[in-house]
């Protein structure tokens, strides 16, 4: 008779959770919705964005600078995050003279449209119509991405440091050349004039919508006469900053993201494997020079006087601190990112820094403390809990922020002509913050969704958990 072994019961192991983020929680969420339901949700969400300058709630609204203005200048550091997030975030390529490209895109927008250029000297200007801006913006980027080859030829077989000392003079060496060659530049006395959308000229208009001029009808109740210069280019930069999502979006699907991101998590084993890491590293520069260049075109409009100084070093750790404070290889973290280097300063600079009332310290630092002790309890304990909880969790913390941000609004006491203001501080606030992410959070605000390591590990703890007969025992 043989001898029957019965196998002990074994309780299947639960597969370990894995740990959520905030944009895990909320791209759990979306995804979760049917198309129709993102569509309904979506498109309102839009309307509400490009609403918001002008009806800002007053616990946003930035006193003494125009809501509108910063907005735009939100849109325009988004395109520039966007673009050197292909560059850094996709594929791995510190670039510290990002600035070189937004300066090539605005000064060419400037030459071709400005009376002070020595390219416009015509009557009138040979792009002297209410169009020339719009036609100035694919020669930009052309323009720009040509200078991306140019640069990208020679130094992209460099890395790590190497390639990071050669961009950072890059950006230098443009900035030089557009202050030394007054002959063609106009040096340091910069372009003024720029060309710009000639759209709603009228008595009340006559230099259109999109002129700096323009500053508004806020008592108005038609919606086109209450939006100032700073609105209507804060509408050009998200329908802008839409389109390049969309494009890079459908890059990072495709074989050319794919390649990206090997390339980025190992050059030596991409190359191996077969991947042309040169030609792909190529592409992200091109690319990435070729959004910059459009947001050169944004500045360039929007401001319509450029000159060197506002093309320099520091503006070129603002737009990598975006990409870094975001999340770098996140598209809507650099947005993030993109909000709170433009967003903060412009905020703080209406906020007295001496003679602050006690009550209005205190309430700050409850603030501060407040989103700090979110932050914790989020990351030991409502990011492991089920999305219903999660997203709750989210909910409710927005809701005390807002409540704390209204607070804010009406117990600071705001500066004075002449005062000094907490946004003085911006830089240490920003340096501060760059530490702080990196001890906690390295990878950013809202880190890159690693699809492919996810998958993986689903697909081993498919295999290992056990089948039915090895779970419930058998005969041998």
């Amino acid at each position: 008779m043989s001898e029957v072994t019965t196998k002990p019961v074994v309780p299947p192991a639960k597969p370990e959770q894995p740990r959520h983020g905030v944009g895990d929680a909320l791209r759990g969420w979306w995804s979760g919705l049917s198309r129709p339901v993102q569509w309904a949700v979506g498109v309102p969400a839009i309307i509400a964005l490009a609403l918001l300058p002008l009806f800002p709630p007053p616990f946003i609204d930035t006193p003494g600078t125009s809501f509108g203005g910063v907005m735009a200048q939100f849109a325009m550091y988004a395109l520039i995050a966007i673009g050197l997030n292909v560059v850094v975030g996709q594929a791995g390529l510190l670039d510290l003279g990002y600035v070189g490209f937004y300066a090539v895109g605005a000064y060419t927008v400037g030459l071709l449209t400005s009376p002070n250029s020595p390219w416009n000297q015509t009557d009138g200007g040979w792009l002297g119509s209410k169009w020339a801006w719009l036609a100035c913006v694919p020669l930009a980027v052309a323009v720009t991405a040509v200078s991306g080859l140019i640069l990208g030829t020679p130094t992209l077989r460099l890395r790590g440091d190497y390639l990071a000392i050669v961009t950072l003079g890059f950006g230098e060496i443009v900035r030089l050349l557009a202050d030394n060659l007054g002959d063609l530049t106009n040096g340091s006395l910069g372009l003024s004039g720029i060309a710009y959308p000639s759209v709603g000229v009228s008595e009340d208009k006559p230099n259109g919508y999109f002129s700096a001029g323009n500053v508004g009808d806020s008592e108005s109740s038609n919606l086109l006469d209450r939006a100032n210069a700073g609105v209507w280019w804060f509408w050009v930069g998200m329908v802008l900053v839409i389109m390049i999502l969309l494009i890079v979006g459908n890059l990072e699907r495709s074989r050319v993201g794919r390649a990206w991101v090997a390339i980025r998590e190992d050059e030596d084993a991409a190359e191996i494997m077969g991947v042309p890491t040169f030609k792909f590293k190529l592409w992200a520069f091109m690319i990435g020079a070729a959004v910059g260049g459009l947001s050169g075109a944004l500045y360039a409009g929007q401001v319509q006087f450029i000159n060197p100084t506002g093309f320099n070093i520091i503006n070129s750790v603002l737009f990598l601190c975006a990409v870094v404070i975001g999340g770098q290889g996140n598209k809507l973290g650099v947005i993030v990112g993109a909000f709170v280097i433009v967003y903060l300063p412009n905020r703080l600079l209406s906020v007295q820094a001496v003679g602050q009332s006690a009550v209005g310290w205190v309430a700050l630092i409850f603030t501060i403390a407040l989103v700090v002790g979110l932050i914790v309890m989020w990351r030991r304990w409502a990011r492991d809990q089920e999305r219903p909880i999660r997203l709750g969790y989210l909910a409710g913390g927005a809701v005390a922020v807002i409540v704390m941000l209204v607070v804010l609004n009406n117990v600071l006491v705001f500066q004075k002509p002449g005062a000094q203001s907490l946004g003085d501080y911006k830089y240490l606030f920003f340096g501060i913050t760059l530490m702080v992410v990196m001890i906690f959070k390295p990878q950013g605000l809202f880190p890159v969704r690693q699809k492919l390591l996810a998958y993986g590990r689903q697909v081993y703890q498919a295999v290992r958990r056990p089948s039915g007969d090895d779970a419930i025992g058998g005969t041998r």
